[in-house]
């Protein structure tokens, strides 16, 4: 009984095919080779039911494949970590560069506040704006520091003190 195999292009058909193919070949070999007798040879595809068979769990497969997944898991993990940090990185140089820009706006916006302090507390311009107001310089005596103290042989002006509250 001749053995049937299959090639590399004839994986692509059926088993039944090949096996029909296979027996109409032999069929035209054998008058050349038995002197013109036909003896047929016939093969017959056999249908195997492995779902009855149960694989034995392997150990060391097991074993093999639980390192392999942890160290994947380990890598992917490291990896994550690193992108992570690579993002958080980007993400606070971006911040910091608005928070620069934010900072030059406020010491523009200080500088100007001072020039406009300074212009605005000129002894000529403040004289200017009270003559324009209608008001006068002020006569001697007027003028009260606080941190002066008080000459006793001149005028006090009046003051008011408040009564005490009285006690329930």
């Amino acid at each position: 009984m001749a053995a049937c195999t299959t090639t590399y292009f004839e994986a692509g058909r059926g088993w039944n095919a090949r096996v029909a193919e296979h027996n109409e070949q032999l069929l035209a070999q054998q008058p050349a080779r038995r002197r013109r007798v036909r003896t047929p040879e016939f093969h017959f595809a056999r249908h195997i039911d492995n779902s009855r068979l149960v694989k034995t769990p392997d150990p060391v497969q097991m074993r093999e494949m639980r390192v392999f997944s942890a160290a994947v898991a380990v890598l992917f993990s490291l990896v994550m970590i690193y992108g992570l940090q690579h993002f958080y990185a980007i993400e606070s140089s971006y911040r910091v560069e608005s928070e620069k820009l934010v900072v030059e706006q406020l010491r523009e916006q200080n500088r100007q506040l001072h020039l406009t302090q300074a212009e605005l507390t000129q002894p000529g311009r403040i004289d200017q704006v009270a003559r324009e107001l209608g008001l006068a310089a002020p006569q001697p005596g007027q003028v009260v520091h606080a941190g002066a103290t008080p000459d006793s042989s001149a005028p006090a002006l009046a003051q008011m003190t408040l009564p005490a509250p009285a006690a329930r």
